[in-house]
């Protein structure tokens, strides 16, 4: 597998640092509100990588961490009367309900801020000692001067940033680079005690330590959208390997912007869209489809236009599935003929061409395409009078390389007992011929939001 590290702006064959084993760092949502379209597509696009993966026989160790002290908290908490502590909580489990219902598995570990603040003092005391960061009037800061390989990430020279940045009123630093790897109090917000005084972390410092803390000093994949290339994860970096003299992570991966009916996404200009917002118009598996539908590098547009076709490309993927299930129910048992079997080989070969999308830096768009022509092949070629092997071998290949992609998730619907009777009635009517009584109870279950079909394999129930 080949993947996209921003750290040397090439794609490069992923070898994981322990055979067989994959360490990932996904950096997560600060928690003071409903998480926007924008932030979805790096939740999508690296659970899916790790899906990918496990599939392809890894074993990940997947962290997400939730920032839960930040500025725009304690902002939050003012405005709805309750604690920092309480809105951290709250969009924590609203954060959980989005996330699951786009297919996001939770993290083998979620970390939060608040649960390493004695992890984050130790790393910070351990900067000091080493000569890479300094006190002043209780804020320490990260001499950025000290550390030589500064802007590898964003490929930016220091003088460069120097020459483009400028110190904010009562910040005194070394340069204008240095950024707070610990604040100190204002006022009575949330405060911890540290050597320092009473104080907080900087948003930096606790990716860092959080990773180091659960997953080592070096890692395997650091993740998230192109936005943090700098300052987060170029200040991830020197900070990280200024206090354990390693490398920090060995592929750095970052996915596109995302557009709003082809202009960037921005609160000011109103196109600002959180996922529960969408989810009120749209079933998030379709939200899920949408953010696959493009390579994870390329910006990619949302609109309502291209919202409809991934939720009819979708709905192909789930008729394919139904089709198959359908046949799976009438089909008889044999063995597979020679005939059956070629077809079988010419199915396997569209796994051939999802894998091979998926190994080159995860084009989930040509993974889809490679879906797409499998399931035209399936439903131009499988029949009732094939064997149930072939059939069922079908159907277990489109769920395989579904499943990597987290689509085709959905629960189906049972049909009651009730809804089983008037299926059986309005059978019952059409053989006695009585064909009034039969569109009579075709037009009823209609009401209910279920469709009769009547197919030569047998009736086929739908259920919207």
């Amino acid at each position: 597998m080949r993947l996209f590290n921003t750290l040397t702006r090439k794609k490069e064959e992923f070898i994981s640092m322990i055979p067989g084993e994959v360490k990932m760092y996904v950096c997560g949502p600060t928690v003071y509100n409903y998480f926007h379209i924008g932030n979805a597509r790096p939740f999508v696009v690296f659970d899916t990588l790790r899906r990918y993966l496990e599939y392809r026989g890894y074993k990940v160790t997947y962290v997400q961490n939730f920032t839960d002290v930040d500025d725009k908290i304690i902002n939050r908490a003012e405005e709805e009367g309750i604690s920092p502590e309480e809105v951290s909580k709250k969009y924590i489990q609203e954060y959980f309900k989005d996330a699951e219902a786009l297919g996001v598995k939770r993290a083998d570990i979620h970390p939060k801020v608040t649960e390493n603040i004695q992890e984050i003092i130790t790393f910070v005391e351990k900067l000091i000692k080493k000569g890479y960061a300094y006190e002043v009037n209780g804020d320490v800061y990260f001499d950025t001067a000290r550390f030589e390989d500064y802007g590898k990430l964003s490929k930016q020279n220091l003088e460069d940033l120097e020459a483009g940045a400028r110190i904010e009123v009562n910040e005194i630093k070394k340069n204008p680079m240095d950024f707070a790897l610990w604040k100190a109090q204002k006022s009575d917000e949330l405060a911890w005690n540290s050597p320092w005084g009473k104080g907080r972390p900087g948003w930096h410092i606790e990716c860092s330590v959080m990773s180091t803390r659960y997953l080592g000093e070096t890692i395997d994949i650091h993740a998230g959208g192109q936005d943090l290339i700098f300052p987060h994860h170029e200040n991830e970096i020197a900070q990280s390997e200024a206090c354990s003299g390693h490398p920090f992570a060995r592929y750095w991966i970052h996915n596109g912007y995302i557009n709003i009916d082809n202009e960037k996404m921005s609160k000011s200009k109103g196109n600002f869209f959180t996922v529960r917002d969408i989810l009120k118009e749209y079933d998030a598996e379709t939200v899920r489809f949408f953010l696959l539908s493009a390579q994870y590098r390329n910006p990619i547009n949302f609109s309502r236009e291209l919202m409809e076709q991934s939720k009819n490309a979708l709905e192909r993927f789930y008729n394919a599935k139904k089709n198959l299930e359908h046949l799976l129910e009438n089909a008889v048992e044999k063995e597979l003929d020679a005939i059956e079997k070629d077809l079988y080989h010419r199915f396997e070969k569209y796994r051939q061409k999802f894998i091979e999308a998926m190994e080159d830096d995860i084009n989930t768009a040509d993974a889809i395409a490679a879906i797409f022509e499998l399931v035209k092949e399936m439903n131009a070629t499988v029949r009732i009078e094939h064997s149930k092997q072939l059939i069922k071998g079908s159907l277990d290949l489109l769920m395989e390389l579904t499943g990597v992609l987290g689509l085709l998730t959905k629960k189906e619907d049972t049909i009651d007992t009730e809804v089983e009777e008037l299926v059986q009635l309005r059978q019952k009517a059409r053989k006695e011929k009585n064909f009034a009584l039969a569109d009579q109870i075709r037009d009823q279950l209609k009401e209910r939001g279920i469709t009769i079909e009547d197919t030569p394999q047998g009736v086929r129930i739908i259920k919207k």
